[in-house]
């Protein structure tokens, strides 16, 4: 199975040079679809409901201390993604790639996954609620 940085890589790659925030919240879409889409995840990692919306702390963790990324700072490969995989990616990033990492983290804030896995968290506090991939399947999957 791939794993969250084969997903990171495959985006980078694609789309050039990103925010770290902003590649956050492309994986999570692609994540998101792919549950939809494909009724499997793309990768294992879980994203949690950190204040500036979903955050894969392992991909956190290994961007750290940088603004943005490119296909060359990304370990993984496209080589572990499947076709259908690589078709949902492209996919969400037609239509989310476009936007900036504030408008993707907005909205994120407005949809059910984030929101429900922040229940009791003050705004802005940090938090490391897991968003379970079968909330992501559920609203994503209604729309």
């Amino acid at each position: 199975m791939a794993n969250v940085f084969d997903t990171a890589k495959y985006i980078l790659e694609r789309s050039g040079t990103m925010s770290t925030m902003k590649l956050q919240k492309l994986c999570y879409y692609s994540q998101a679809w792919s549950l939809v889409w494909d009724d499997s995840p793309l990768f294992d990692e879980e994203f949690q409901a950190w204040a500036n919306g979903p955050v894969c702390p392992e991909l956190f963790y290994k961007t750290q201390g940088k603004y943005s990324v490119n296909a060359g700072d990304e370990t993984g490969g496209e080589g572990y993604l499947s076709e259908e995989q690589k078709d949902t990616i492209d996919r969400v990033l037609e239509h989310y790639g476009s936007h900036n990492a504030q408008w993707l983290s907005q909205l994120t804030h407005m949809e059910e996954p984030w929101i429900r896995a922040r229940e009791g968290v003050l705004s802005g506090a940090g938090c490391n609620h897991v968003i379970t991939k079968e909330s992501m399947a559920l609203y994503y999957g209604g729309l």
